[in-house]
């Protein structure tokens, strides 16, 4: 599946609703493609890498870096449209941009995972900046890659500038409470949608464990959860703790107590909520029709394909650029507090999240009521109405 191609079509069936042109929204405005060296294995090899900032209507583009096997052009394009729409909607002064590198971390060394890092920096460095391109963790990165990414940019530009990245270790200027953000942005859109339930959460990696351990902590009933090597059920309800602790010890939540289920199976399985949190189009109209979960919440990027969406459209779908907004709000509030040298407790942090979270969910509710359309078309339709009106105000 084309995951840009299917991107676009969301976008466009919305503009069709509120009667808006969106071409400029069709393709990025630029898209870097890089090949690099770096050291693997003993030898030198090419890897291949993108950062693609698709719009800066709003501001300096926006956007993660990750580091996959599959990443390609088209994926990196569909995650930078998402980040536009989502930048808009969350009311920040982005743009929209994402990067990603083609390579398996799982079969590097920390020294090569450094060494890749270090290399792809210094093949983007003249295109990102704290006004320009601000790139931050995504899958396969963390705060020890973005502090990589920070040091050799530093270190070609020769001065500080802490802004260029968000993520960061907290030494290096990183903000409290950002390596939960993206989960707890979530956790507060359930908690105002959701006040109990059954809850099946499909990915277990830092967004999906940090949001089950919320909702457990909270009352919730997590009766499924899987990574990528498989999944449990239990309608009785999993406790989160003993789960982590099963696969800090396994490498996988496979083999803890309660049904063994593939990650497709989870999908379809009985509950109140269904959250995906891994990767792009795990629900697609192959298996649409057999979903049964009563509210969708969408912490992954794109986990719904077009044609599911059409096929759900008596679910409740709280799309992910609503949903997973969290990460970048607080990457926002770590940028801000770079630029005043200044930094905020947790307590705060967390506080002006779930702010920006609820008043961003009524608001699309709102939206969807005046429109008489779906929570992702609402969604859609605030974060088009705001990148037209920039568009308008520049003249462009």
């Amino acid at each position: 599946m084309d995951v840009f191609a299917d991107a676009i079509k969301k976008l466009d069936r919305t503009a069709k609703l509120i009667r808006e042109d969106v071409s400029f929204l069709h393709e990025p405005e630029k898209i870097l493609i890089t090949s690099f060296p770096a050291r693997i294995g003993g030898k030198t090899i090419y890897l291949k890498g993108y950062r693609v900032q698709y719009n800066s209507l709003l501001g300096p583009t926006k956007g993660g870096l990750r580091f996959a096997p599959q990443v390609d052009l088209s994926e990196v394009k569909a995650l930078a449209l998402w980040m536009t729409l989502k930048n808009s909607l969350a009311g920040i002064p982005y743009g929209g941009a994402k990067g990603g590198v083609a390579v398996n971390t799982k079969e590097l060394s920390k020294e090569e995972l450094e060494n890749v890092t270090r290399s792809f920096a210094r093949s983007i460095s003249r295109f990102i900046g704290s006004d320009i391109d601000i790139p931050a963790p995504d899958v396969y990165t963390n705060p020890q890659v973005m502090a990589w990414l920070l040091d050799e940019y530093e270190a070609l530009k020769g001065k500080h500038e802490p802004a260029v990245v968000t993520g960061k270790p907290l030494i290096l200027g990183g903000s409290k409470g950002r390596d939960k953000a993206t989960a707890r942005g979530c956790y507060f859109i359930i908690k105002e949608v959701l006040k109990k339930g059954d809850i099946i959460i499909q990915g277990f990696g830092n967004a999906g464990r940090n949001l089950a351990l919320m909702l457990f902590d909270d009352g919730y009933k997590i009766v499924g959860i899987s990574d990528s090597k498989g999944g449990i059920y239990d309608p009785d309800g999993i406790s989160v703790p003993e789960l982590i602790k099963h696969k800090e010890k396994t490498g996988s939540v496979k083999g803890f107590k309660g049904k063994q289920v593939t990650n497709s199976e989870l999908l379809e399985l009985q509950c109140d909520a269904l959250v995906p949190a891994a990767v792009e189009n795990v629900i697609t109209k192959e298996n649409a029709g057999k979903i049964k979960a009563k509210l969708i919440f969408e912490l992954a990027n794109g986990p719904v394909s077009d044609e599911a969406d059409s096929i759900l459209s008596d679910a409740k779908i709280y799309p992910d650029i609503l949903c997973n907004a969290g990460g970048v709000i607080v990457s926002y509030l770590e940028w801000v507090q770079n630029r005043q040298g200044y930094c905020w407790e947790e307590k705060e942090v967390n506080e002006k999240l779930k702010e920006r979270m609820i008043t961003n969910l009524h608001l699309v509710q709102d939206e969807a009521k005046n429109l008489n359309c779906t929570l992702r078309q609402a969604a859609y339709s605030l974060a088009i109405k705001r990148l037209i009106s920039a568009k308008q105000l520049r003249n462009h």
